[in-house]
């Protein structure tokens, strides 16, 4: 455990109870996050990035989700030991989160205002006035214009861009010390997608929030995170720092990753988009040994028998493959 990081997430399993038998969605997962960082994770969807990022807040609904071992440690506190009243004293005030769709995230039936008001009411305890006008302030501050009178407008009144302005409003409006963003810019165009991902940077600057970004697009993780975890199938497979694991990526899942990345370069001569051959396997059946070796095209007889562990493979890259190096490490 590392005691000078925000938060630590020491072997994490996560699972599901479901009729095929038990999922193991976050599978021994540890992570450090320290103040100011960015880490950034990335993977396939089904490969347990957003219930990773559920699992610290708790949100999962309990049965069927249960956790099986495991810590996480924020400033001293192990949240998986807290009472559902303390928790939801973190919650949007030491920690917020970003949802992936905020059509579904916001409610429809309550203004923007009134929603982004309630979290001063909650957490700060101020009258509705003072919390109606902090929130017209903060609408201001995410770059939401004429924020007097949006706040008096429903989610469905606003576009994708300014509903993500909303959600990002208020997961800062207690200046959080950790934030997680699960697949902020998904449907947005590439133009607001730009804007969102510049005012996370500066609010993270002004407060020096630590965020966790979790996407599949390795664009935009590369302009974000300091650094990296590559998830398969519940577990990291892959961790370092961005331009270290961009530069020298280790596990054949990462390089898969990087070579789907299109190329401004390619023409259609070039033929089709690379992709990872097969699909990831489903949780309660995962193969025997690596659970990527399905797919992997340098997978060996110890990769179909054993599962390898993360390992320190260069100063700060930790990678779990039996054939890095051509296979030293097995």
């Amino acid at each position: 455990m590392n005691n000078d990081a925000l938060l630590t997430i020491q072997s994490l399993r996560t699972c599901f109870q479901t009729p095929a038998g038990i999922a193991r969605a976050v599978d021994g997962v540890s992570l450090n996050v320290h103040e100011g960082q960015v880490l950034g994770i990335v993977g396939e969807s089904g490969c347990g990035k957003s219930v990773l990022s559920l699992s610290i807040l708790r949100l999962l609904p309990m049965p069927p989700a249960f956790f099986d071992g495991g810590a996480i440690v924020f400033r001293g506190r192990n949240l998986l030991d807290l009472s559902l009243e303390e928790l939801r004293s973190i919650r949007g005030n030491e920690i917020s989160m970003i949802f992936q769709e905020p059509m579904t995230a916001l409610n429809p039936v309550f203004t923007v205002g009134d929603q982004l008001a309630e979290v001063y009411r909650v957490h700060r305890g101020l009258s509705r006035k003072e919390a109606w006008r902090r929130a017209i302030g903060m609408l201001e501050r995410v770059g939401v214009p004429a924020p007097e009178s949006r706040v008096r407008e429903y989610p469905f009144q606003l576009s994708g861009g300014m509903r993500q302005r909303v959600m990002i409003a208020m997961a800062l409006a207690c200046r959080p010390k950790l934030l997680i963003a699960d697949e902020p810019t998904t449907a947005l165009d590439v133009t607001i997608q730009a804007q969102i991902l510049d005012l996370m940077e500066k609010l993270k600057e002004e407060m020096g929030t630590a965020i966790i970004l979790i996407s599949h697009d390795l664009g935009v993780i590369a302009e974000m995170a300091q650094e990296v975890a590559v998830m398969y199938t519940g577990r990291v497979v892959e961790r370092a720092d961005t331009l270290e694991l961009f530069d020298h990526p280790l596990h054949p899942y990462t390089r898969g990753l990087m070579q789907a990345i299109p190329s401004p370069d390619m023409s259609m001569a070039d033929g089709e988009l690379y992709e990872i051959p097969g699909v990831v396997p489903s949780l309660t059946d995962l193969p025997r040994g690596c659970s990527f070796h399905p797919r992997c095209a340098i997978a060996g007889e110890i990769c179909r028998s054993r599962a390898p562990d993360l390992m320190e493979v260069r100063p700060g890259h930790w990678a779990a493959c039996w054939m890095i190096d051509g296979g030293a490490h097995a």
